[in-house]
C-alpha cells in the first residue's frame, strides 16, 4: 500500500521582473525582461519519503524550494501541504500549517544570526510557535535537540562561529527540527562542507527520517549525494522538469537524454571503458529560451520535432519523461 501524498505541486510557475529601470526603458526603447524560473513544475511527495530535484546551477531548484515553503508566492499553480494551500491562507490562519514545514539552507553559517547564542537560534521556533512554557522548558527541549543532532547541552552557550561547517549544519537541523514538522526542505545541506562531513549530515538526516517519519524535499546538483538519499528523482532543466523516475530507475535506465549527460559525469569506480559524452555547451538565457525543447541546441539526439515543437510530460512505465525520442 502506497503512503499517502503529503506535499502536491501542481503546475507552479515563477516569474521574475529582471527589466532595466523605467527610464533606463524609455531611454533606449528596450521592452520589460521577464525570466521564468520555474514554468511549470508538478510533482507529489508522498508521507515519510524524500524526493530529489537535481539540475544544473540556474535550472530553478532552489526556486521551487522557495515556492514550497511559502517564501515565493507562485505566478501561477499552486502547493498544499497536508491538503492545504499555503498561497491562498492568511499569515494567522496558515500559523498551524507553517509549524509543520520548515527549510534547511545551504550554507549554515549564513542562515544562523551570529549575535545569537545557538541556544537561542535553536529555540526561536519554539518561542514563535508557542510550543514550550517558559525558559526552563524551552533550554529542556534545546538540550534534547542538540543531543539528537549529536552535540552536546554545552555547546547550546556557545555562538555559531565557535564550531565547524558540519557542526553548524548540525544546529541548523536542530532548529529545523524544533517545531517538531512532518516536512521539511533541504535546500542543498551539504555542498558547503566537506566530503567526509557530508556522508555524516546525509546519514544523520537518513536517521531522523526513520526515527521521525519526516518527508523530505531534497535540492542537489550532486547526483552520489542525491543516489544516497533519494526515493524519487526529478530532474529539472531551464525551469522545468524533464525526467521523474524512482531513483533507482533512474540511475540505471535514464530516459532523457539530460539524464544520461548528467550521469555520464558520475566517476566510473568500475573503471569500465565505455564512449562518454560530457554535456556540450551551456544552458541557454532563460529570458530568451529556444523554441521547441529548450535543450535541442545541446542534445544529440535532436531532430526537426525537438527544434519545433516542446514536448509534453509522458508516463513510460514508472517514469514520467518530456522527450520526443524518451522511448
Amino acid at each position: 500500500m502506497s503512503a499517502p501524498v503529503l506535499v502536491e505541486a501542481r503546475d507552479l510557475e515563477m516569474a521574475f521582473d529582471v527589466s532595466k529601470p523605467w527610464l533606463s526603458r524609455v531611454i533606449d526603447r528596450s521592452p520589460r525582461q521577464i525570466v521564468k524560473a520555474v514554468a511549470g513544475v508538478s510533482f507529489d511527495i508522498p508521507r515519510g519519503q524524500t524526493f530529489s530535484l537535481v539540475g544544473e546551477s540556474g535550472c530553478g531548484k532552489s526556486t521551487v524550494a522557495r515556492l514550497v515553503v511559502g517564501l515565493y508566492r507562485p505566478t501561477a499553480g499552486k502547493v498544499t501541504v497536508g491538503g492545504q494551500e499555503l498561497a491562498r491562507m492568511s499569515r494567522s490562519a496558515s500559523k498551524g500549517v507553517r509549524q509543520q514545514l520548515t527549510m534547511i539552507f545551504q550554507d549554515p553559517y549564513a542562515s544562523l544570526n551570529p549575535r545569537w547564542r545557538v541556544a537561542d537560534i535553536i529555540a526561536e521556533p519554539l518561542r514563535a510557535f508557542k510550543l514550550a512554557d517558559g525558559k526552563i522548558e524551552q533550554r529542556k527541549r534545546v538540550d534534547g535537540l542538540l543531543r539528537q543532532v549529536g552535540l552536546a547541552p554545552a555547546d547550546g552557550d556557545k555562538f555559531p562561529h565557535e564550531f565547524s561547517g558540519g557542526q553548524r549544519q548540525r544546529i541548523s537541523i536542530a532548529r529545523a527540527l524544533a517545531s517538531k514538522p512532518d516536512f521539511i526542505v533541504c535546500d542543498e545541506p551539504t555542498s558547503a562542507l566537506d566530503v567526509s562531513v557530508q556522508a555524516q549530515i546525509l546519514n544523520l538526516m537518513t536517521d531522523l527520517q526513520r526515527e521521525l517519519g519526516l518527508t523530505y524535499l531534497f535540492i542537489s546538483h550532486n547526483l552520489s549525494v542525491v543516489a544516497h538519499v533519494s526515493d524519487r528523482v526529478g530532474v529539472m532543466y531551464l525551469g522545468r522538469i524533464v525526467e521523474e523516475a524512482p531513483k533507482v530507475e533512474l540511475f540505471t535506465s535514464p530516459r532523457h537524454p539530460y539524464t544520461k549527460l548528467l550521469l555520464d559525469t558520475l566517476p566510473d569506480l568500475s573503471m569500465e571503458k565505455r564512449n562518454r559524452e560530457p554535456v556540450a555547451g551551456e544552458v541557454p538565457n532563460p529570458i530568451d529560451p529556444p523554441p521547441g525543447c529548450h535543450f535541442h541546441p545541446r542534445c544529440p539526439l535532436a531532430t526537426d520535432i525537438c527544434r519545433a515543437q516542446r514536448p509534453e510530460m509522458r508516463v513510460l512505465g514508472n517514469a514520467r519523461v518530456a522527450c520526443h525520442h524518451a522511448e
